[in-house]
């Protein structure tokens, strides 16, 4: 199953149709109420965790069997499920990043050293009522002795560049916000967005794929010249920031400035050829196209940009089978398989991962 973390949403373009109407969420929570262990949670966690005592690893190992056995928690995975604690407990389900804050509630509460990561160049789109979404990533790392352990759900299905950064809580809870202010505005709920989205920039007023968010709200919201103003907020942080810029292309080009569209087009296109995943996407549509060549292509120059993914190589070596090309299809395959065990045994140096 496709687990891809429901965090960071960026959104490069603008519903041009309303969507269904939804029920009328729920009074948006304190970041006291998002990551709160209600009684009865912590009650279970003390019988089944913590009761027995022993070391940090034990506790740990009993911590993860409790969040998805079912004699524990049970907790299943939905896409849409940016959850408090409480709402999680209560439902028994949950996306990525809401398995994160339960999992470092849970760990805390179990006395143990834990702290949320995120990865922030993750290769997961969606597109949606001409809405395109890219998701970044994040997962709980637990540290006891000289040890790192990662409690992740989506570990093997995470196509990034770099490896996750620790984040505060602080961030997170950022996160918490930005994703219920996505889902809400996909929900059209503009209006119970605004909030949400508010909060997301107050708690991480540096985080530039907050301001290009708060953008498209205010777009759906009718309001262009505040739609511009965060779009440029985000590139002040991040002057590469392509969901940003993409966004101010589109919104000059329905204005028609062409001199503002051509000079904000002119740096997205930059950056596009820069980034080996818009390469690695390009490859992959040309494949779908029928187009190897156009595939061998795009794949190369995804590895020159960054030759330590295994899967650009992978993907080289379907591309040059279709083309007949089997010695470069085996010789693709060969530094795909050696890049794959150089990173399980760099995983395994820095500390066992720990999953369902």
């Amino acid at each position: 199953m496709l687990i891809w973390a429901y965090t960071a949403i960026l959104a490069w373009s603008v519903a041009t149709a309303p969507a269904p109407v939804m029920p009328p969420p729920e009074p948006m929570p304190s970041p006291e109420q998002v990551m709160a262990v209600p009684p009865a949670l912590r009650a279970q966690l003390q019988r089944q965790v913590i009761g027995d005592g022993g070391p940090g690893r034990q506790r740990l190992q009993r911590l993860v069997a409790f969040l998805f056995d079912p004699s524990g928690l049970g907790m299943t995975y939905a896409t849409d499920a940016t959850l408090t604690v409480e709402q999680a407990y209560r439902l028994r389900k949950a996306n990525c990043l809401t398995f994160t804050l339960l999992t470092v509630a849970l760990a805390r509460e179990a006395g143990l050293d834990v702290h949320a990561q995120e990865i922030d160049d993750v290769v997961a789109w969606r597109v949606e009522d001409d809405v395109v979404y890219r998701f970044n990533h994040v997962n709980a790392q637990v540290v006891i002795g000289r040890m790192r352990y990662t409690v992740d759900v989506a570990r093997d299905e995470v196509l990034a560049r770099h490896p996750p950064e620790p984040i505060s809580d602080r961030r997170l809870l950022a996160l918490y916000y930005n994703n219920r202010a996505a889902e809400l505005l996909a929900d059209n709920h503009p209006a119970a967005a605004a909030p949400y989205m508010a909060m997301t920039l107050q708690l991480a007023p540096r985080y530039a794929s907050g301001w290009a968010n708060a953008g498209v709200l205010n777009l759906r919201q009718g309001d262009r010249r505040g739609a511009e103003r965060h779009y440029l907020e985000a590139l002040a942080l991040d002057p590469t920031h392509a969901g940003a810029l993409f966004n101010l292309v589109t919104l000059y080009r329905n204005e028609g400035d062409e001199a503002d569209r051509a000079r904000f087009q002119n740096r997205l296109e930059k950056v596009q050829k820069k980034d080996p995943y818009f390469q690695f996407l390009l490859a992959m549509d040309d494949e779908k196209q029928g187009d190897y060549a156009g595939a061998v292509q795009h794949y190369r120059r995804a590895i020159r940009l960054y030759h330590d993914d295994p899967r650009f190589y992978l993907g080289l070596a379907r591309a040059y089978r279709q083309l007949g090309e089997e010695h470069h299809a085996r010789r693709a395959l060969h530094y795909a398989d050696a890049l794959s065990r150089d990173a399980e045994a760099a995983e395994q140096a820095r500390g066992a991962p720990l999953r369902n």
